[in-house]
């Protein structure tokens, strides 16, 4: 059963009212509640208090929640993946990447 996905105008497939290209297919589960939000900005809309920082101890937990199929990937899966779902093959927007420091502690994670 998928998680339930939160924001603006969401659709089926996760788009909001922020992002809604036919690439803009992932959700974010937000560190601070444990729920998921379609991006930042509708958690900052939706939300009763501030986001947070994902840790680096906690990136091997599931994190990102591909809209298609309702795949979960860890957050190291899916910073180290080629911007595409590894279950159904959708394709990811690759410009989310670049917004990692708004979910993702942004210092690159102690090397095991």
């Amino acid at each position: 059963m998928r998680p339930t996905v939160r924001g603006l105008d969401l659709d089926p497939q996760t788009r909001c009212a922020h992002y809604h290209s036919r690439q803009d297919v992932i959700a974010i589960k937000m560190w601070c509640c444990g729920e998921y939000f379609a991006c930042r900005a509708c958690h900052d809309a939706l939300a009763d208090h501030p986001a947070a920082l994902w840790p680096h101890e906690a990136w091997n937990e599931g994190a990102v929640l591909c809209g298609v199929c309702d795949s979960e990937l860890s957050v190291r899966a899916y910073l180290a993946g080629d911007s595409t779902c590894p279950a159904c093959g959708a394709a990811f927007n690759p410009g989310c990447k670049t917004h990692r420091h708004l979910y993702f502690n942004p210092t690159d994670p102690p090397q095991p």
